[in-house]
């Protein structure tokens, strides 16, 4: 039982059907990547009895270094030779640096340092760990390719958790890759407990963490106003006492299920002049008076003293929805005269000063704004997010300055 991989394995670790050529498993550290790696291996080789050819006889295995290859990928705790049974199991023969199965189909190892040990061999299958952090990727991704001729279909299987990288990003958009996706906490049978609450504590509600953990692509946009690296080092763990708070809000023009989100920002001062983003409590899909209740119900999780909204959209409407929920709702309405690039400009030149801190969870908001650039917005839809993020932080620390007095008109 232990070795029918097909009857306990997760759903993202088991090969997607169809006539692909790449299949790509993006997933946090610890989600069983390497396990599903190993098993695709097997599944290509082993026949129906010990000796009976497979689908593949020559398959590549690539590492970042070879070292990594024969310690993780072949000899590892979830590695090849672990997940073989014993009439299955392959031969290591180091002078080689190959693996032989009792039916004769082979592995061979390579590093991905050496792009250039690919030119020549042939395979009609191949397994590649962690491609997003080879430094050779496109290299040594050119040259798999050319070698993978062999048979009616030869395929890789690419298990690593994502990063930035140019070489994966061009991989995952060819309609030729089929993706799947995993999160560390899906394999957390498999897991210390005491690492899953670590890394939750330390890490849950980051891009960091989304990356690590949740397995999700984090792409970086050439000319953004923020990146990762400057909201990473802008994280605050715990709320600090503030002199004010508000909430903002970016209503959308419509309230159907298909409409753009309602953006919806909490932030507060403290005493020395810095702020703190404390929720996005943003909302999709719902009536006006969904998003008025969404809004109000933050000022009051968050002691807000003034609610700031967006009426370039509804105008009046805007301020009645809202006083529907809350006749005295304290109520800053705000038109905006510029685009959204022109209004985020001066709101991310605080963060670049070290102005503004975020508390976890903002990961969402956190995405729309490393998509905004100078020259519009990056992403699908709208940045409803990151509008309402601008409203909180223009009336909480660039309003009495008047840096930001062209771009509204408080009404």
């Amino acid at each position: 039982m232990p070795y029918l991989f097909d009857l306990w394995a997760l759903p993202y670790q088991l090969p997607p059907e169809g006539r692909w050529r790449s299949w790509v498993i993006l997933g946090g550290r610890g989600a069983g990547k390497t396990r599903a790696g190993a098993e695709w291996v097997r599944g290509q080789v082993e026949g129906a009895r010990p000796k009976d050819p497979g689908r593949c006889r020559r398959i590549a295995l690539l590492g970042e270094t070879f070292d990594q290859v024969r310690e993780v990928m072949v000899f590892g705790d979830s590695g090849i030779m672990a997940c073989c049974p014993p009439d299955r199991r392959p031969v290591w023969q180091a002078s080689r640096s190959c693996l032989v199965w009792p039916n004769g189909a082979e592995a061979m190892a390579f590093s991905a340092q050496s792009p250039e040990a690919l030119r020549g061999p042939q395979f009609d299958g191949a397994w590649a760990d962690e491609l997003a952090k080879w430094a050779k990727a496109q290299d040594v991704w050119d040259m798999l390719q050319f070698g993978l001729r062999l048979g009616d279909l030869p395929q890789v299987c690419v298990t690593t958790t994502p990063r930035n990288q140019p070489t994966l990003k061009v991989l995952l958009a060819r309609p030729s890759t089929v993706v799947t996706h995993a999160a560390t906490e899906a394999n957390r049978a498999n897991l210390a407990a005491s690492f899953l609450e670590e890394m939750s504590a330390r890490y849950a509600g980051t891009r960091l963490g989304r990356q690590e953990l949740d397995g999700v692509l984090m792409e970086d946009v050439p000319g953004a106003l923020w990146n990762p690296a400057m909201l990473e080092a802008g994280r605050q763990e715990e709320v600090p006492a503030m002199v004010r708070v508000v909430v903002a809000v970016d209503p959308p023009a419509t309230g159907s299920k298909t409409s753009d989100a309602c953006g919806i920002v909490a932030a507060g001062l403290t005493a020395d002049g810095r702020a703190v983003v404390l929720e996005d409590a943003s909302v999709q899909g719902v009536s006006p008076t969904g998003w008025a209740e969404a809004a109000i119900a933050a000022m009051t999780r968050w002691g807000a003293e003034r609610m700031v909204a967006e009426v370039n959209q509804g105008g009046d409407m805007v301020e009645a929805v809202l006083r529907s929920v809350d006749p005295d709702l304290p109520l800053r309405k705000v038109h905006a005269s510029r685009g959204k690039s022109a209004r985020a400009e001066p709101v991310a030149a605080l963060y670049e000063q070290g102005r503004v801190r975020h508390l976890k969870g903002l990961d969402l908001l956190e995405d729309e704004m490393c998509r905004m650039t100078l020259s519009g917005y990056a992403g699908q839809g709208s940045p409803d997010r990151v509008d309402a993020l601008v409203w909180a932080l223009t009336e909480l620390c660039l309003q009495k300055t008047g840096r930001a007095r062209p771009a509204l008109r408080c009404l």
